[in-house]
Formats: C-alpha cells, structure tokens, sequence
C-alpha cells in the first residue's frame, strides 16, 4: 500500500478543553500523535503514567513537571520555560503544574486519544 503525504493546518483543527485551564489541538498519523497545548495559570494534572512515549516541547511560558514517581527516591520536580524539552519515556509517572500561561507542543508515540489528560474527563 501506498502512504501519501498530507497538509495539516493547526487553525483548521478542533479546540479541545478535557479539564479547566487547558485547551489542545491534535494531529494525528500512524505512528505519532502532536498537539498543541495551551496551559493557562493555576492548571495542574494529577500524577499518571501511559504507555506512549511523550516529548514535550515547551515554547513559551513556564510549567512544572513532577517525575519518576512521587515518594520514590528518584521523584523530582522539573521547571521548564520556553526552549526545553522534555523526554518522558513509557510508563513513566509524571504531573505537571503550569505557573503561567504555558505553550507546549506535545509528541506522543503511539498516538492516542485516551491519554494524559484524556483520561481525566
């Protein structure tokens, strides 16, 4: 079977709002998933863990993400802004508490709709 490319245009997708304080637009392919994420101030998302691989590209603002577990001895809490990434492997625990207006993109692989905040409605 023959793959063919495709144009995406962000302004064409859906605003999605699954808690309060976020909204995400998602693309979807066959083996990844992006989306791009606004975290307004105040947002936090419980400890949860999934089985996709997440890289999360924060382009502006200010976000924490607390890993690798709470009450383990290898549990941190990581302040990101604009320009770091994040590598989150699979099944890894992970929170995240915005600190300000927040913009992320996110890459999931595989993709999925039932993750990470998905799993909160």
């Amino acid at each position: 079977m023959t793959k063919h490319a495709r144009l995406e245009a962000w302004a064409d997708r859906p605003t999605l709002q699954p808690l309060p304080k976020i909204d995400l637009q998602r693309i979807s392919g066959e083996h990844a998933m992006a989306q791009r994420v606004t975290l307004h101030p105040g947002f936090a998302m419980p400890e949860h863990h999934h089985e996709n691989e997440q890289i999360v590209v924060v382009l502006s603002g200010k976000v924490i993400f607390g890993v690798n577990g709470k009450g383990t001895d290898a549990y941190e809490d990581i302040t990101l802004t604009g320009g770091q990434v994040l590598v989150l492997p699979p099944n890894c625990p992970h929170d995240a508490r915005a600190l300000e207006k927040t913009e992320i993109l996110d890459i999931f692989s595989p993709p999925s709709e039932t993750t990470g905040v998905d799993q909160r409605k």
